[in-house]
């Protein structure tokens, strides 16, 4: 095996070898790190690691927030051949405790103020001094030589339908989502600096503010706190940033913002990107208005590592994912695993070099995801004419009225339409015949309305915009609505209303 098999030699210690040590690599509210500094930082955190007894192929478990500790900490496990585990930090304390005792993690490094929520568990160190454990290694830890097929982190998926999977990820991984998507479609350059508010230990913020910006030897700027509109457009404005990557709820959230204007705070703003769910078209263009910029938007899942399908800057058409992006091939498939034509729905799989090698001691769910070179990502969708694929739900949440199938993301996309609705939720409802129909939870934008005229109102404005048998039988206005900590939808819980 070779050094260069380790993601480290081709993200970090190359930008030393080609003279690019003094450049930025990240900066969060408290200090910046340059890519010499986090190189000797990743070998000091490599060397700690062998003198704290934690060795090669060892899980690592990283309840980190989003400061120039997590870059440290995960290209240092790298380097040492350890396997870091980064964990949601805003999970429950039950749900932290299955994922570290699911991995079977050597230790859990902790950043300041998180540590109440740690399991403490016999046999797992505890790092939650960040610099008295970096004080232990030395400079010069070298890279340990992997393949670039050997697994080198793992990324837990959401929960959102059920208990965790540990999916992982191999070295080689890393570099194909930069070289496709992010050179590709993202077109990130070294002058450029990254903000995402999607965090760093989600795929989707993982690739944002890590792997592309290095891939290239740019900067990226960290939020340690909650994404909310007002700390998204704070750091707009100090950081002003070049690229930056959200998720739909996020920027509808912005748009609401009265703080909201051209470039949203950043006079030097290029690239906006979404993904984590689907983004009504409603919202792209109202950002395209208010902004000056359009939004990006794909679909990627922590099995394929990052997004595979996307809009470009050259070809957006909103209210769909975009097309396949280099590198990647997509299909839609029926249930017998057949291609069906143009306009007709099935699940959509994926071939591309970045899949998972598969889910930690979950056999059965591993040969159902991941068949042969092809990804099944348990997601309806429509291929259309032009060879744009438009998202209409997960595949168990679709809905058949009347004996029609009926997307719920095209009915919330209709009622995000109206201009006094926020957000949207359709989940299948029983009726008093026991037949499902669609039944709506919105949050609405001013709640000094007559609502029940408003229900009225937006049962027609549906009825109008996308059929007359895909309205909303009920409506139900909401403060909020269940979420993942990644900000997905949880419309299982909303069933269960």
């Amino acid at each position: 095996m070779r050094q260069d098999g380790n993601a480290v030699d081709w993200f970090l210690d190359r930008h030393l070898r080609e003279g690019r040590g003094d450049r930025i690599a990240f900066s969060d509210p408290w200090r910046s790190l340059t890519y010499a500094e986090l190189a000797r930082d990743s070998a000091r955190f490599a060397g700690a690691l062998a003198q704290a007894g934690i060795g090669r192929e060892q899980r690592i478990a990283l309840i980190m927030l989003d400061t120039v500790d997590f870059p440290i900490a995960f290209w240092g496990a790298l380097r040492a051949g350890a396997v870091p585990v980064p964990i949601n930090t805003l999970l429950t304390p039950e749900t932290t405790e299955y994922i570290v005792r699911d991995s079977r993690a050597a230790a859990v490094v902790v950043s300041d103020g998180l540590a109440a929520a740690v399991p403490r568990i016999p046999g797992v160190q505890v790092i939650d001094s960040f610099s008295k454990f970096l004080a232990l290694g030395s400079d010069d830890a070298p890279i340990v030589a992997t393949s670039t097929d050997e697994v080198a982190f793992w990324l837990y998926s959401s929960g959102s339908t059920g208990a965790p999977k540990g999916v992982r990820h191999v070295h080689g991984s890393l570099r194909v989502t930069a070289e496709t998507y992010g050179m590709q479609v993202l077109g990130i350059q070294p002058d450029d600096v990254m903000f995402s508010a999607a965090k760093a230990f989600h795929a989707y913020g993982l690739g944002n503010c890590m792997t592309f910006p290095m891939s290239v030897g740019a900067s990226a700027v960290f939020l340690p706190e909650r994404p909310t509109a007002d700390a998204v457009l704070d750091m707009m404005r100090r950081h002003r940033p070049t690229i930056f990557g959200g998720v739909p709820t996020l920027y509808a959230s912005l748009l609401a913002n009265a703080g909201i204007g051209p470039g949203a705070g950043s006079d030097r703003l290029r690239r906006c990107i979404s993904a984590g769910e689907a983004l009504p078209a409603e919202i792209g263009h109202r950002w395209k208005s208010m902004v000056g910029l359009d939004i990006l938007d794909g679909i990627g899942s922590t099995e394929m590592l990052h997004i595979f399908v996307s809009n470009r800057p050259d070809d957006i058409r909103y209210g769909t994912s975009g097309k396949p992006v280099p590198g990647y091939e997509a299909a839609v498939l029926d249930e017998h695993g057949h291609t069906v034509p143009n306009g007709e729905a099935g699940e959509l799989v994926i071939r591309g070099a970045s899949a998972a090698e598969g889910y930690w001691n979950q056999r059965a769910k591993t040969r159902k995801t991941f068949q042969g070179e092809w990804t099944h990502t348990g997601d309806t969708y429509i291929r259309d004419a032009d060879g744009y694929y438009r998202y209409q739900g997960r595949n168990d949440e679709m809905l058949k009225v009347g004996g029609v199938w009926v997307s719920p993301f095209e009915v919330e996309e209709a009622l995000i339409s109206h201009p006094s609705v926020l957000e949207a939720a359709v989940v299948g409802h029983e009726d008093s015949d026991g037949l499902t129909k669609p039944k709506a939870f919105v949050i609405l934008r001013d709640t000094d309305v007559d609502r029940n005229v408003l229900a009225e109102t937006l049962k027609v404005h549906v009825k109008d915009r996308i059929g007359v048998w895909k309205y909303p039988r009920w409506i139900e206005f909401a403060d909020t609505l269940p979420k993942t900590a990644t900000g997905k939808i949880q419309r299982f819980r909303l069933r269960d209303r």
